[in-house]
């Protein structure tokens, strides 16, 4: 019975990711949901008490989707700014093709119509990027001066800033490619031995290879 339970609830968490990054959620309703899962509206009010609690349960299953990501960078034998950089393409991947990452997205955007109270975004890959460039920095990678929190905060309102514009022009078709010249812009600035962005841009792309056949972060 449980089993089958969390089967409902996952069937009609994908299909309400569909339908609030498609029309957002004052364009989504309940019986939207119903019909486009089918399941009945009592199903859907019985594993999430309301539309807000639906919302809510897909931002979180948007912030569950990061933590596995973040442990299999972290943990990768290699550069660390290599690391930080595959890491960053990962999620741009993410945001473009995972319905639930880009519906959380969409979400959030719209926090302000939602009357419930919602994870809090940023503060944690803030805190993760701090953690990496420290790591880059004793591991003497990073250039002299080079603050690893406020760098952190820099870099993460930079790709957010990125993932808008991609999002707005081309519906983040190009998020790779604009986040590759977000990097080759800033890792000279970052670098103790500034190299050719390019290197550290292949090394992550290595890893990206290397990491693609590992399973990915499921939807909780």
């Amino acid at each position: 019975m449980q089993e089958r339970a969390e089967v409902t609830r996952r069937a009609v968490l994908s299909t309400a990711a569909v339908l609030f990054e498609q029309h957002g959620y004052v364009g989504t309703s309940i019986s939207d949901v119903a019909r486009t899962s089918g399941y009945t509206s009592g199903a859907i009010y019985f594993h999430f008490g309301s539309k807000e609690g639906l919302a809510r349960s897909v931002l979180e299953a948007h912030f569950a989707e990061w933590p596995r990501y973040v442990e299999c960078w972290e943990s990768q034998d290699a550069p660390v700014l290599d690391r930080l950089v595959g890491l960053s393409i990962a999620v741009a991947r993410e945001f473009r093709d995972n319905v639930i990452v880009r519906a959380g997205n969409r979400l959030w955007s719209e926090r302000g119509i939602i009357p419930v109270s919602l994870p809090r975004p940023f503060v944690g890959w803030i805190e993760v990027t701090a953690r990496m460039l420290a790591a880059a920095e004793a591991a003497g990678e990073l250039a002299p001066g080079v603050d690893a929190e406020r760098t952190a905060r820099v870099l993460v309102s930079s790709f957010y800033g990125t993932h808008t514009v991609s999002d707005a022009l081309n519906d983040r078709r190009n998020i790779e490619d604009a986040v590759s010249d977000l990097w080759t812009l800033l890792l000279p600035g970052l670098q103790a031995a500034p190299v050719d962005a390019a290197k550290c841009l292949e090394g992550a792309r290595t890893l990206l290879a290397a990491t693609r056949g590992k399973p990915a972060p499921s939807m909780k």
